[in-house]
């Protein structure tokens, strides 16, 4: 079948109320897989299988191969737990030890492409019934110049601002209008400082995570952190938005003194204490209620809010969420049979509204789960509303809390992570972050160009 037309860029519509999903893990294994067997037999090998420490998980996710089997008698499945590691993968696909379908996270999928080690699906992908209601908004990262397709998302999502509207109203805030500007984020932080003694905003700084929040603060001030030169991509640390990001962090960490005095925390670290009620505002997804809640017993859950991303000119938020795709040394025959597993599996269950509230309804029984976080729709607005339907009697989370993220997202360009070496870049900015958060007369100019220098070294050794 001839390729798709290039996914067109639109703006957000209906959020997906349900964020149900089968929850699995990464995995593989280093044996090859192939093709023969009984009858001409397809057997692929698949990423997904959760840890042998998670038995529930394991059973559901061979329940569901056998249902698939059941379903395609000429395809077997092989699963494992092996997990996709850049800093391996190309050694193993040039052994053969690679699985036929990989798991990846956003930030992989274009420099995957531009090396030539995942394989288009579009061929296979256009045989399901359901692929031209695919949302192109999240098919764009994961697609090539020519509009082909190399992979499938799971769970996309955008970044927002949480924050805990009892901390607002102790401030004399209204947690109804959340702020809009980082400006208002500014006001905010210092008066919950002022009236409560705990940090009125928090930015994560290590593991990575500094340089990623950067980088959301960079898109929201109209900047980038990478770009292409030609067919290549070169970092671009020294703008005025990068400035501006950091900008603001020093004034809010030393002018202000609205962050808090404990510095270089992770994600775990600053959900924890904002599920602890020692956090006014932090940069994340609606899903951090259930990490908030779950993980972290936070009691009070009525007091959790997000809102979409407060901009400083960019008018952009930051998108994410895990792709599966098939490397390039897969031959047609496994290919093909890949891409049915990964409809069946990834695709199937979140355009189904039946499987949606099956899902729903089975997980609301846990009183420790939230059903009904919001989170990007797969599909086009018509079958996103009906899931949403579909869900709406297991919701059990406050779901007027989650309306200024709901209202305020569809506004903004959604913008993927760094195309190419993003988590090195993170890892790379993480210093500079720091920097300024525990030193008031870091040399910034500085701290960007030896980054930028080490960041292009990174580039020019991926490409």
């Amino acid at each position: 079948m001839t390729s798709m037309a290039r996914p067109r860029p639109f703006r957000l519509g209906a959020l997906l109320l349900g964020g149900i999903a089968l929850l699995t893990a990464c995995g593989g294994d280093d044996n090859a897989g192939g093709s023969g067997g009984d009858g001409g037999t397809v057997t692929i090998r698949v990423q997904g299988l959760p840890a042998g420490t998670d038995q529930a998980g394991q059973d559901q996710f061979n329940a569901k191969i056998a249902e698939f089997e059941e379903q395609h008698p000429d395809i077997e499945i092989e699963a494992s737990t092996n997990e996709y590691d850049p800093q391996t993968f190309s050694a193993l696909l040039a052994g053969g030890g690679v699985e036929d379908v990989i798991r990846v996270p956003l930030t992989e999928p274009q420099g995957l492409i531009q090396r030539g080690q995942v394989q288009p699906i579009t061929q296979y992908l256009d045989e399901w019934e359901h692929a031209e209601e695919i949302n192109p908004q999240v098919l764009e990262p994961i697609s090539d110049g020519e509009g082909d397709v190399y992979g499938i998302p799971r769970s996309p999502f955008a970044l927002g601002l949480v924050y805990n509207r009892a901390l607002f109203e102790q401030a004399g805030l209204d947690p109804d209008t959340p702020p809009a500007t980082w400006d208002d984020v500014r006001t905010a932080a210092q008066a919950i400082s002022a009236a409560t003694g705990v940090a009125g905003f928090v930015h994560e700084s290590k593991d990575g995570q500094g340089g990623w929040q950067l980088t959301m603060l960079a898109y929201a001030h109209g900047g980038e952190l990478e770009k292409a030169d030609g067919d290549s991509y070169v970092a671009d640390f020294q703008n005025d938005a990068v400035r501006d990001s950091l900008g603001l962090l020093r004034e809010m960490r030393w002018t202000d003194q609205s962050m808090g005095e404990t510095q270089l925390l992770n994600q775990d670290d600053v959900i924890r204490q904002f599920a602890a009620g020692q956090v006014g505002m932090f940069m994340g997804t609606p899903g951090t209620y259930r990490l908030a809640k779950q993980n972290f017993g936070m009691e009070d859950t009525a007091n959790y809010g997000v809102t979409s991303m407060p901009q400083a000119g960019g008018d952009a938020t930051m998108s994410g969420g895990e792709i599966f795709m098939v490397p390039a040394s897969v031959p047609e025959d496994r290919a093909a049979a890949a891409v049915e597993w990964m409809v069946f599996y990834y695709a199937e269950p979140q355009y189904d509204p039946e499987t949606a509230a099956a899902e729903a309804e089975a997980l609301a029984q846990d009183p420790a789960a939230a059903v009904g976080v919001p989170v990007l729709p797969m599909f086009d607005d018509a079958q996103q509303q009906l899931i949403n339907e579909a869900v709406a009697p297991f919701v059990n989370v406050e779901l007027e809390n989650f309306q200024p993220y709901l209202a305020g997202t569809p506004e903004l360009e959604l913008k993927p992570e760094p195309p190419l070496n993003a988590q090195g870049l993170y890892q790379v900015l993480d210093p500079v972050v720091q920097a300024v958060l525990t030193d008031p007369d870091a040399d910034v100019d500085a701290l960007l160009a030896a980054a930028e220098d080490e960041a292009n070294r990174q580039l020019e050794a991926a490409q």
